[in-house]
């Protein structure tokens, strides 16, 4: 299982090291998750209470990332960046941007309630919608997206940390994997990854 996990580990890297390289694709270059088997459908928990269907999302471009609230560092840092990203683009294309569904699904059902959910993307954006769910619903959509998600060890708050894939991924308007983007870079370098894909 580790060595999957590495392997998974390394592979994402590698496509998230090419998408931010380069001005941009040419013509017949072919998305880099062209052909993967990531994603799905399926039904969470939205951010009012009501079940979400991912199908609700068809004919939009979707842009995935897997965390958690309590994350004390990463989590906020990698949304912060993204959806800067997704506020540029609407800066320079807000048409283009509008195509965009960004989603936060959660890695911690047992603590990501849908109040704590809208507490955390209102932060960051008015459009970020955060999922969540029981673990039994989760679990299939961690499997089926590539992400791994281990709590760790409780400590004597109660508190813990979540072990997680941070990948963000952007789907196609039928849900199909199309690119890792990549979020170390400026707002309008994350702006640029986006709308590259875009057609």
């Amino acid at each position: 299982m580790l060595n999957k996990v590495i392997r998974t580990s390394l592979l994402t890297f590698a496509l998230a090291a090419t998408a931010a390289c380069g001005g941009g694709p040419a013509a017949d270059t072919a998305p880099p998750l062209a052909g993967s088997s990531l994603g799905g459908s399926f039904i969470l928990t939205g951010e009012t209470g009501k079940p979400v269907d991912s199908k609700q999302f068809d004919g939009q471009y979707r842009l995935v990332y897997f965390g958690y609230t309590f994350c004390p560092d990463v989590c906020p840092i990698d949304v912060q960046k993204l959806m800067a990203g997704l506020a540029a683009l609407e800066k320079s294309d807000a048409a283009k941007a509008a195509r965009i569904q960004p989603i936060f699904i959660t890695a911690d059902p047992e603590r990501d309630t849908p109040e704590a959910l809208t507490q955390f993307t209102d932060a960051f954006h008015p459009r970020l919608l955060g999922l969540t769910g029981t673990r039994a619903q989760l679990e299939p959509v961690w499997k089926a997206y590539g992400v791994y998600a281990k709590a760790g060890e409780k400590r004597p708050d109660g508190g813990y940390l979540v072990d997680h894939t941070r990948n963000a991924i952007l789907f196609g308007p039928k849900g199909e994997p199309i690119a890792i983007i990549a979020h170390e870079g400026t707002p309008e370098q994350v702006a640029a990854d986006l709308a590259r894909w875009l057609k």
